[in-house]
C-alpha cells in the first residue's frame, strides 16, 4: 500500500532519497545538491539516468518510464514526478514485464536480436562477415609476480565463471542459448600463460606478434566452446602482457568492463568476495520474451513503423568495391585520445551547454559524414547499452544486452553547433524513448519495405561515455601479482558483421579515446585519413571552446543526389534474377513452400514468394537452410540465399549445388 503523497513525511522521505541516489551515483553530498538544476548539469548523462530508474524502483518501490527519466530532469522535477507515480496519478508508460527467476537455470532461451544478427554473421550470411563476431585487446603489465601470477589469473578466472554464468555459455546450431553447470565438462574457462621470461626480445617480440595475430583473427565461438579467451604473456624484467578475446555473442561492451573490473578484483586477493547476483542474463532474456505481447511493445513498434517510410538513406560515403565482393579478416583502426584536461573541459563545456558529451560526439560524427558525403540527412546505426532496468542488479550481470538504434540525423545549414547539438540530442532521446522495440527489428522491416537485403545501417556510432561512472567506482589499476596495468601500453581489434564504418568514444583512464573501426578495403585511405583528422579537429575546437558557438560549415545538399554512376554506401546494386510468379514448378520447389509454411507460419503458395516478405528472418533463414540440407543433402549459405530469397531462387540454389556435387 503506498502512501498519500499529502503527507508531510512521505514528501520529505522521498525527497531526502532521491538526494541520496543523486549523491551516490554523481559523487555529490546529497545536502549540497541544488533542487533546480538539471541531472545533466550536475554530471549525470543517458547512462546514470538508467542506474537512477533501478534505484528509484528499488528504494521508493516506484517504476519510472524510461521516458521520464531524461538527463535534463531536475531533482523538484523528479521528487513530483515519483510523488505523483506513487500516488496513480500520471499517464506515463512503465515497463510493462517484471522479471522472474527461471526454474532452470541450465534450461536454453533465446538469443536477443543483436544476438542474432551476430550469430547469423558467424555462418557467413552478412557481407562484411567474419567466422567470429569478436573483440580482442591486450593491455601491458609492470610489476609482475611471475610466480605467483598464473596461478592468481586461472583462481580469479575460476571464481568468476562461478559467479557469472554466461561465462559459461554456449549457442547451439539452431541459435539458442544455455548456461553449462559449473561441473561440465569445459564449462569454466582455462587461461593460457606462456612462460617468456628468459626469452630474449625478438623472441618477445615474434611470440607477441603471432598471439596477437591469432587473437585478433580468430575469436572465441561459443558454438563450440567459451565465449571468452584469455591468455597471459610472462616478459623479462617482471613485464607482462594480459590478453583478452570476448565473442559479442556473450559479452557486450558494459560486460567486457565489468569482466575486468571483476576480474582484476579477484586477482589481487584470494579471499575477495563479489556480491552476489539476485538476477541472470537468461532470467532478463526470459522475462523480456514477454514484451511482445504488450500493448507497450505494440505502441512502440508502431512509433517506429510509422517513421519508417520517411527514413533516410545511410550517408553516401564513396566507395572502391561493392561491399558484397570484400571478405575482409580484420577492420583497420585510426585512434587517438582526447588528454585528460582537455576530456575535463569538454565535460564541463557540454554540461554549459546542456547536451550530453555523447549527444555532442554523435553530432560531431554527424558533420563529418555530411562534408564527406556530400550531405547532410542521412541515417546512422546506434549501438546501445540498453540494459532495461527491470532489477536492481541488472548493470553487475555479463551478457549480451546490447541493441541497436537507428537514428536519423539531419543538419541544418546556418546553425552553430550548439543548436546543432541540441536538435540531435532531442531527436536521440525520442528515439530512445521507443526502445522496447530493437533496431535490428525496426532494420529488419525496414529492409523488407525496401526490398533490399543489403546493410540497412552500416554506419554506427557506438559511446561508452560515462560508463565508468554508471559503474560506481574507477577501473582498478592494479591486479596483485598480475602487477600493474599499462593502459597507455594497449591494443585493440574489433570485428562486427555488416558494419562498413563505425566510431567510438569511450574513456581510458582520465582520457576519451576516439577511434575508427572500418572495413580498409570499401574506402580511399586518404578520405578516411582526412575524415579522422576532421573529426579530432572539431572535438579539440570543442575543448577549447570556440567551436560551440561558430556556425557549422555543412553541405548544401539535404539528401544524396539521384545515381550517378558512383558507388557510394546509400545505392548498393541488389542481385538475384526475376523469377516467374506461380505455383512451385517441382517437387523441390514444393517441399520449400511446405517447410516455409512450417517455419513461417503462414501460406507459401507462389514460387516468386520472398522469405523476409513473409515475416522471415535472419535467424529463421538459418534454420530452414539446416532443414533443407538435412533433407535434401545441400544447401547454398545465407550469403547467397540472400541474393535470390525466393522459392524458386532457394530451389534454383540447391539445385546448382547438387549439380556441383556430382561433377
Amino acid at each position: 500500500m503506498t502512501p498519500s503523497s499529502s503527507s508531510p513525511d512521505v514528501t520529505d522521505s522521498i525527497e531526502a532519497e532521491l538526494s541520496r541516489i543523486w549523491g551516490e551515483l554523481l559523487d555529490l553530498d546529497p545536502a549540497g545538491i541544488p533542487p533546480d538544476t538539471g541531472f545533466l548539469r550536475l554530471g549525470g548523462d543517458s547512462v546514470l539516468a538508467v542506474r537512477m530508474s533501478a534505484m528509484v524502483r528499488k528504494r521508493l518501490a516506484v517504476e519510472l518510464a524510461l521516458s521520464d527519466v531524461t538527463v535534463e530532469i531536475t531533482l523538484d522535477h523528479l521528487a513530483d514526478l515519483v510523488r505523483r507515480r506513487a500516488s496513480g496519478e500520471g499517464a506515463a508508460r512503465a515497463l510493462p514485464v517484471e522479471i522472474e527467476r527461471r526454474p532452470d537455470p541450465s534450461a536454453s532461451f533465446p538469443l536477443m536480436p543483436l544476438q542474432q544478427g551476430y550469430f547469423v554473421g558467424q555462418h557467413d550470411g552478412w557481407e562484411l562477415s567474419y567466422d567470429s563476431a569478436h573483440f580482442y585487446g591486450d593491455v601491458g603489465l609492470v610489476g609482475v609476480d611471475g610466480d605467483e601470477a598464473a596461478d592468481a589469473l586461472e583462481d580469479a578466472l575460476t571464481r568468476l565463471a562461478l559467479h557469472q554464468p554466461m561465462l559459461r555459455a554456449r549457442i547451439t546450431p539452431e541459435g539458442e542459448q544455455y548456461v553449462l553447470p559449473p561441473d561440465s565438462p569445459g564449462a569454466i574457462p582455462r587461461p593460457r600463460v606462456y612462460d617468456l621470461r628468459e626469452a630474449a626480445p625478438d623472441e618477445v617480440e615474434a611470440h607477441l606478434r603471432a598471439v596477437r595475430n591469432e587473437m585478433r583473427t580468430t575469436g572465441p565461438n561459443p558454438l563450440d566452446g567459451p565465449g571468452l579467451d584469455i591468455r597471459l604473456s610472462l616478459l623479462p624484467g617482471d613485464r607482462g602482457r594480459l590478453h583478452t578475446a570476448m565473442s559479442l555473442l556473450t559479452l557486450d561492451g558494459w560486460s567486457a568492463t565489468l569482466l575486468n573490473r571483476e576480474l582484476l578484483t579477484l586477482a589481487a586477493d584470494w579471499n575477495a568476495v563479489l556480491a552476489p547476483l539476485g538476477v541472470d542474463f537468461g532470467d532478463y532474456v526470459t522475462s523480456l520474451g514477454r514484451l511482445r505481447d504488450t500493448e507497450a511493445y505494440a505502441a512502440d513498434r508502431d512509433w517506429w513503423w510509422e517513421r519508417l517510410d520517411g527514413a533516410p538513406a545511410p550517408p553516401a560515403l564513396p566507395l572502391h568495391t561493392d561491399p558484397r565482393d570484400v571478405r575482409p579478416t580484420t577492420m583497420g583502426t585510426r585512434e587517438d585520445r582526447l588528454a585528460a584536461e582537455r576530456w575535463t573541459a569538454l565535460r564541463e563545456r557540454c554540461a554549459a551547454h546542456g547536451v550530453t558529451p555523447s549527444a555532442a560526439m554523435v553530432t560531431a560524427f554527424g558533420v563529418v559524414l555530411a562534408r564527406w558525403a556530400g550531405h547532410r540527412r542521412m541515417l546512422l546505426n546506434s549501438l546501445q547499452l540498453n540494459r532495461l532496468p527491470l532489477h536492481p542488479d541488472i548493470h553487475r550481470v555479463i551478457g549480451a544486452f546490447a541493441t541497436t538504434m537507428l537514428l536519423p540525423v539531419e543538419l541544418e545549414r546556418g546553425r552553430t553547433f550548439t543548436e546543432l547539438a541540441g536538435d540531435v540530442q532531442r531527436t536521440f532521446t525520442e528515439h530512445a524513448a521507443h526502445n522496447l522495440v530493437s533496431g535490428v527489428e525496426v532494420s529488419r522491416e525496414l529492409a523488407r519495405r525496401r526490398g533490399t537485403t543489403r546493410p540497412i545501417g552500416p554506419v554506427v556510432f557506438q559511446s561508452t561515455l560515462g560508463m565508468d561512472a554508471a559503474m560506481g567506482e574507477r577501473q582498478a589499476e592494479s591486479a596483485g601479482p598480475l602487477g600493474e596495468l599499462v593502459f597507455d601500453d594497449f591494443h585493440h581489434q574489433l570485428r562486427t558483421p555488416q558494419v562498413a564504418l563505425e566510431v567510438r568514444f569511450y574513456e581510458v583512464r582520465e582520457e576519451m579515446a576516439i577511434v575508427f573501426s572500418l572495413v580498409e578495403e570499401l574506402f580511399d585511405a586518404d578520405q578516411v585519413d582526412a575524415a579522422f583528422t576532421d573529426l579530432l579537429t572539431l572535438i579539440g575546437s570543442l575543448a577549447d571552446g570556440p567551436g560551440w558557438d561558430r556556425v557549422v560549415e555543412l553541405p548544401a545538399v539535404g539528401d544524396p543526389e539521384g545515381a550517378t554512376g558512383d558507388l557510394s554506401l546509400d545505392r548498393l546494386p541488389e542481385r538475384g534474377a526475376d523469377q516467374q510468379e506461380g505455383p512451385p514448378a517441382d517437387e523441390l520447389e514444393q517441399r520449400i513452400c511446405e517447410l516455409w509454411e512450417e517455419i513461417l507460419g503462414v501460406p507459401v503458395l507462389d514460387r516468386a514468394t520472398g522469405f523476409f516478405s513473409l515475416g522471415g528472418d535472419s535467424l529463421l533463414a538459418v534454420r530452414a537452410l539446416a532443414r533443407i540440407a538435412k533433407e535434401v543433402g545441400t544447401a547454398p549459405s545465407v550469403r547467397e540465399f540472400l541474393d535470390a530469397p525466393t522459392v524458386a531462387g532457394l530451389a534454383a540454389a540447391v539445385r546448382a549445388r547438387l549439380e556441383g556435387s556430382r561433377r
